[in-house]
């Protein structure tokens, strides 16, 4: 006997099919933080991924734990960006406010920099790759992390992961969805 599978944990399963998530600790000139690799495929074109994710002002309405996202100025190819949001793992919540600068490739890259806030090192960028065979893209971000806070050494690779893990899939819903509704 077959069992009917709700179309939101179908698509939810196979969602987390198509993203992959790594985190490792490293260390870096004698510091130890965290490289990101993360990746996962959509069915939209990537000038449509590219919307989404340069569309920075609406980020927090389907970022987890992304409570506002503003851009404070933009100049060319380069912005400049300021995000709040919380890290959140078991019972530990930590307050965290980036100030970022975003360095534009249309449809192919943006490069993040950390100009202040509440992490020691932030870097990291977003890849968009076309799948020709389906007109869909390929979403890769890559990011080498030290927050400027407590993160306990064997929970902190855990932590991220579900961080990362959480944002990814939001990103990816977010930009199907969005396809969906405009091909259907």
């Amino acid at each position: 006997m077959l069992c009917a599978v709700p179309a939101t944990a179908l698509a939810q399963a196979i969602r987390l099919d198509k993203l992959k998530v790594e985190v490792k600790r490293i260390e870096v000139d004698g510091q130890r933080m965290y490289e990101v690799d993360a990746s996962g495929s959509v069915q939209a074109p990537p000038a449509s991924v590219w919307k989404t994710l340069t569309t920075y002002e609406r980020m927090h309405e389907f970022v987890p734990d992304l409570s506002s996202c503003r851009v404070l100025s933009r100049n060319g190819n380069e912005i400049i960006i300021e995000q709040q949001g919380m890290a959140r793992f078991l019972f530990m919540n930590h307050p965290i406010h980036l100030v970022v600068r975003a360095t534009e490739t249309p449809f192919t890259a943006i490069d993040i920099a950390l100009i202040s806030g509440d992490m020691r090192h932030y870097e990291s960028r977003w890849n968009l790759y076309p799948i020709p065979e389906t007109g869909g893209t390929r979403i890769v971000f890559s990011s080498r992390l030290m927050p400027g806070f407590y993160v306990p050494g064997m929970l902190g690779t855990t932590m991220i992961r579900g961080d990362i893990e959480r944002m990814m899939a939001a990103v990816l819903a977010r930009i199907d969805s969005q396809h969906a509704e405009k091909a259907g």
